[in-house]
């Protein structure tokens, strides 16, 4: 007799959840993940506090959609894809993080109300999909290109600084630091190379007294008794120790016969040390910077050459002073005419707030700056730089690819107006898909609206009228709170943002709701621990 029990064919302690519940469950975790987000869209967007608990407690204050998603641990693999596809963004573009996220949210909202209408998550994918190359198709065609016009080109780069800063907390001086981060990008002459420009934070001031400096500023100090300024300055970049001037105790053991064997031992290694200093000399450097520490005796035999020594430069600061000053970071120190040394016409000491830096003026890569941020606590200096690095990644895509689209939610009307259209024409469940894409689409400025505490439905319902009668660069104005022309405000963004928000977070959807089964790995057993204690 055949037995009716269901068969087991998982180990024990794994879970499955099948169809419906499964969509349901992903459905449920990503949309949380958009709503946790949502608040923080748009120029009047709250922020988030993300707190650690581990010992040294940190805090960070952002509204940063990657830098939020990054902190909080998830445990839904629907959540997790919403958290990798805004991760991507940041990576790809810099900026556009909430709004993928949110988009690929409100497109599951969609799908959750058209799945549990009984249409096939197929057909809504397929409808998706003649969504997306419909909307992408009306977005190139709004597309503006200043390439070939640099006054015209940099005015598109200041409003996409001034856009891309206006939800961030350099809001309140969005001129002064949209400047500040074209001027450092067109530096770079269009190789998009973010490594010459270095974000150093300082405490004290205020956000106001940041400023942008030629050259490079390495945050150390020049060892005792060396000059404090070097003209034409040849410069080792080194990666070796330098700290064997002194027998090491600890964790070895030496043994002899007498006292004087030790001095004997301690002279020898004196000795070896004078030897390696000497064949750094050769190279014919006057600037020595080492990523490691310099010990008090090599440090003397530098002063006693008259070169300046640095020690401790961080890995980052030794890469980036190699990329800058054209030199090679070496190790060893037989063959000087292989080395190729750094160059620079000024090094010297300048006073930022309290502390001293060292400024690397003339250096041979001449697109080479520095950006120092001031602020008030670590918290706001934090922020601005992550939100001056997101207006800085969008800014270097933007040199590379010169078109640009108008923000303000203008886009996404006009992607949503293409896509209602077509829905209009297409027979069939496939065109129920389409409008619920627009209509996700347009959810992205009423979010915006609603964030800035304005009547959401009466300015969308503006915008739609406004769009559909063919007027094509009207969008949101939050400063006074109604619907304008967004061309004549300047609310402009980069059209590689806004590209990669429609297609990733399209992607995102269509892989999340394809979705019928989860299954969970067992649990791995804890084995007894047999150890005498």
């Amino acid at each position: 007799m055949m037995s009716l029990n269901p068969v087991q064919i998982f180990k024990m302690g794994a879970e499955e959840e099948k169809s419906e519940t499964a969509r349901m469950s992903s459905f449920v975790g990503a949309i949380a993940i958009g709503d946790l987000v949502k608040s923080t869209l748009g120029p009047k967007g709250m922020d988030k506090i993300l707190q650690t608990s581990s010992n040294n407690e940190t805090i960070k204050v952002t509204n940063d959609g990657a830098t939020i998603l990054k902190s909080i641990g998830v445990d839904n693999p629907a959540a997790k894809v919403l958290v990798d596809i805004s991760m991507v963004q940041d990576d790809e573009v810099g900026d556009g993080t909430t709004s993928v996220v949110v988009f690929a949210c409100e497109l599951l909202k969609e799908a959750e109300s058209l799945v549990s209408q009984k249409i096939h998550p197929q057909t809504v994918i397929s409808g998706w999909r003649k969504a997306v190359d419909a909307a992408r198709e009306a977005l190139t065609n709004a597309a503006i290109d200043h390439g070939n016009d640099p006054v015209k080109f940099k005015e598109d780069l200041l409003n996409i600084a001034r856009t891309t800063l206006s939800s961030k907390i350099l809001t309140q001086h969005k001129e002064k630091f949209s400047n500040l981060a074209v001027d450092a990008v067109l530096r770079l002459k269009g190789s998009g190379n973010l490594d010459a420009i270095q974000l150093i934070k300082k405490l004290g001031a205020n956000l106001s007294d940041s400023y942008l400096e030629e050259g490079f500023l390495l945050d150390k100090r020049v060892g005792l008794n060396q000059p404090k300024r070097v003209e034409n300055a040849k410069i080792l970049i080194a990666n070796t120790p330098m700290d064997t001037d002194k027998i090491k105790v600890f964790g070895s053991r030496v043994r002899v016969d007498a006292v004087s064997k030790v001095a004997q031992l301690e002279v020898a290694e004196k000795e070896k040390m004078k030897l390696k200093v000497d064949k750094i000399l050769k190279h014919g450097c006057n600037v020595f910077i080492n990523r490691q520490l310099i010990y008090n005796y090599p440090e003397q035999l530098f002063s006693d050459a008259g070169v300046m020594a640095i020690e401790h430069a961080d890995f980052e600061g030794v890469e980036r002073l190699s990329l800058v000053t054209g030199g090679e970071i070496v190790s060893t120190f037989d063959c000087p005419e292989k080395v190729k040394l750094g160059t620079c016409d000024v090094i010297e000491e300048i006073m930022i707030g309290e502390d001293k830096l060292l400024k690397f003026s003339g250096v041979s890569l001449g697109e080479a700056c520095t950006v120092v941020l001031r602020g008030a606590t670590q918290q706001i200096l934090d922020e601005a730089e992550r939100s001056l690095h997101d207006a800085l990644c969008v800014l270097s895509q933007t040199v590379k690819e010169t078109r640009t689209v108008f923000g303000g939610g203008c886009s996404e009307m006009l992607m949503a107006d293409a896509v209602s259209k077509l829905a209009a024409k297409t027979p069939g469940k496939e065109a129920v898909a389409m409008e619920s894409f627009a209509k996700a689409l347009r959810q992205l400025p009423t979010i915006i609206a609603d964030n800035a505490g304005y009547d959401s439905a009466e300015l969308i319902a503006q915008l739609r009228a406004a769009h559909t009668s063919g007027k094509h660069t009207i969008g949101l104005d939050m400063q006074q709170g109604r619907v304008g022309d967004v061309a004549q405000l300047g609310i402009t963004e980069s059209f590689q943002v806004k590209r990669q928000v429609l297609v990733s977070g399209a992607e995102a959807a269509e892989m999340i709701l394809r979705v019928d089964n989860i299954i969970k790995a067992a649990p791995r057993p804890r084995a007894p621990d047999h150890r005498h204690h």
